[in-house]
């Protein structure tokens, strides 16, 4: 029978080694004091529609770790709803997904903000607004209980899960979460970036919920980076590049679960998972940028919504395969002489360009404004 981290003598002292973090820790530090400094030059509705992305990524791709798949123009519109921010016409968003977003951004924008019981409940019970997990009845904004039996911690698809641990039992969760807390909301005895590592890995040890611990440890770490940061904007999101990570993710929890307290190995990942995370958002920004950059270029041209749709499917990255007059008339939900109409205006305009690659039907190229 295995023994788990959470039932050894000196659970939860924590402990790893400085020497091999500290090269990889300077160098998270250095890339996101870069993407910060970057950050800072943007205008405010640059900035806003960069944090606007990266909270619908966060958002989205937490609950797709654990195999919830959300509609990221619900996610989108009620995280822009909630912060001010105009999108035009607004989705709306189904109440687990208005759940997570208020979880996200009771994490993120009130990171200063100490984490508590009553906290950790309220996000819970966002999660969950009806009661259920699917169609498990679950116990909602309490911790799970006694009777539920032991809580095991699994990964895969029905009938095909994979048991990576056991959580502590029930009796405990309440001194368990005590202590975690008390450790959570100090300040000043280790780097905010180790800390919001090792808060990760110490909720999710725990398991004190029914359900949804992990997407609340992760929203957990986001609260400790934002505290790094100093600062409620987000532009990387570290559950987008977990979800990319999913099997290593499992596999490194698992094997930290069943090793010593001397976390080192989780701790490396989480640093290198991080700093792809901000590499990855480097990409994402160079995206915001040249939308911004294209529509500046071309403010002064009469476009009609149609246009306007289709170009920023193009800039955004969101447009599947090659653009054809079909594709234009479907997503616009117009006629193919109106999509062939507006596709020959951009081609006049400089905007489209024809595939020279030619195929079975004529598809056009979106022309990026040079550097």
């Amino acid at each position: 029978m295995d023994t788990y981290i959470h039932q050894l003598q000196d659970w939860p002292n924590f402990q790893w080694q400085s020497d091999e973090l500290a090269g990889k820790l300077a160098g998270v530090r250095h890339h996101q004091g870069r993407l910060l400094g970057r950050s800072e030059g943007f205008g405010i509705g640059l900035r806003d529609q960069a944090v606007l992305s990266t909270l619908t990524e966060e958002v989205v791709k937490s609950s797709e770790i654990e195999g919830e798949k959300l509609n990221p123009e619900q996610v989108r519109s009620s995280l822009a709803r909630r912060l001010g921010i105009d999108i035009g016409a607004l989705t709306p968003a189904d109440r687990n997904v208005e759940g997570i977003v208020q979880m996200i951004l009771d994490a993120t924008q009130n990171y200063d903000k100490p984490i508590t019981k009553e906290r950790l409940f309220g996000w819970h019970a966002a999660l969950f607004p009806t009661g259920y997990s699917g169609l498990l009845k679950i116990t909602v904004g309490q911790w799970r209980p006694a009777e539920a039996g032991p809580m095991q911690v699994v990964s895969g698809p029905h009938g095909k899960e994979r048991v990576h641990y056991e959580a502590p039992a029930a009796e405990r969760i309440e001194a368990e979460i005590a202590a975690f807390l008390i450790w959570a909301n100090r300040t000043g005895d280790i780097d905010p970036i180790l800390k919001a590592a090792e808060a990760h890995l110490w909720f999710v040890t725990i398991h004190p919920f029914d359900d949804g611990n992990g997407r609340i440890a992760r929203a957990i770490a986001d609260w400790a980076l934002a505290r790094s940061e100093n600062s409620p904007r987000r532009y990387y999101s570290m559950s987008a590049q977990i979800r990319r990570e999913r099997a290593d993710y499992y596999e490194i929890l698992e094997q930290t679960q069943k090793a010593t307290l001397d976390v080192t190995g989780w701790m490396m990942w989480f640093l290198a998972c991080l700093d792809r995370a901000i590499a990855g958002a480097e990409a994402s920004l160079a995206v915001v940028f040249e939308k911004d950059r294209f529509w500046k270029m071309h403010a002064q041209l009469a476009l009609n919504a149609r246009q306007r749709l289709i170009l920023n499917k193009m800039l955004d990255g969101e447009f599947e395969g090659k653009l054809t007059s079909t594709k234009w008339a479907k997503l616009t939900k117009c006629s193919h002489d109106t999509a062939s109409r507006d596709i020959r205006d951009l081609i006049e305009l400089g905007i489209l360009s024809k595939d020279a690659g030619g195929g079975r039907s004529t598809s056009y190229l979106l022309k990026r404004p040079a550097v």
